[in-house]
């Protein structure tokens, strides 16, 4: 088994047990995807088994990123343990070298497939 899950309040709650190697990062997506399907949940939040997640670990998240999105549902990654999201990369991450008050660059929403007005 590459994931565990639960559902709580509308959001399905999946956990990647460990780093995905090529051999297991489709089986892992296929199951987020299932459950999905199967449940269509709110939204959707994965927690990453690193804060340095593998290629592979990567690969399954933008699967199941792209499936969400299709179907317009957000998609939320958190590290190992964390109720907050991960950061995001680059620009909006502070790695410009802008900084929150506290000096952190601070969290944000990886929200993929949230319908917005525009």
């Amino acid at each position: 088994m590459v994931i565990s899950h639960h559902i709580a309040d509308g959001t399905l709650h999946v956990r990647i047990l460990h780093e995905l190697h090529v051999t297991d990062r489709a089986a892992a997506a296929l199951q987020i995807e299932s459950l999905v399907h199967a449940h269509r949940p709110a939204r959707v939040t994965v927690e990453l088994p690193s804060r340095s997640p593998s290629p592979m670990t990567f690969s399954a998240l933008a699967r199941s990123r792209r499936m969400c999105q299709s179907l317009g549902i957000p998609l939320t990654a958190t590290g190992p343990g964390e109720q907050a999201p991960l950061p995001l990369f680059g620009h909006e991450a502070g790695a410009d070298g802008t900084a929150g008050e506290d000096g952190s660059a601070g969290a944000r929403w990886l929200e993929h497939g949230a319908r917005h007005n525009h």
